[in-house]
C-alpha cells in the first residue's frame, strides 16, 4: 500500500508570512511531515493543511496539483 504523499507540490517560495505560496506549509511543517510514518498520521496532517489553507486563502490551486500527485502515485484522493 502507498502511503499518502506529502502535500508539497514544489513551489517552495516562503512568501506569506513563513508559508510557501503553493501549498501552505511553513519550513517546520514540510521537516514535521517527513518524519510522520503511520499513513493515518499522514492523512491527518493533509486534513490539518487543508483547513490551514482555507482560513489562509489564496492557495486555491493546491487542491488540483495535489490530486493530480496522489493519482500519479496510485493513491486515492483524500478530498471530495
Amino acid at each position: 500500500m502507498t502511503k499518502t504523499p506529502s502535500p508539497c507540490i514544489d513551489v517552495c517560495k516562503y512568501k506569506r508570512a513563513g508559508h510557501c505560496i503553493g501549498c501552505a506549509m511553513s519550513k517546520a511543517q514540510k521537516s514535521l511531515f517527513k518524519t510522520l510514518k503511520k499513513d493515518s498520521h499522514r492523512q491527518a496532517f493533509v486534513q490539518m493543511l487543508e483547513h490551514q489553507q482555507d482560513n489562509m486563502g489564496k492557495f486555491k490551486g493546491w487542491r488540483a496539483a495535489y490530486a493530480k500527485k496522489c493519482a500519479r502515485k496510485g493513491v486515492e484522493y483524500p478530498f471530495d
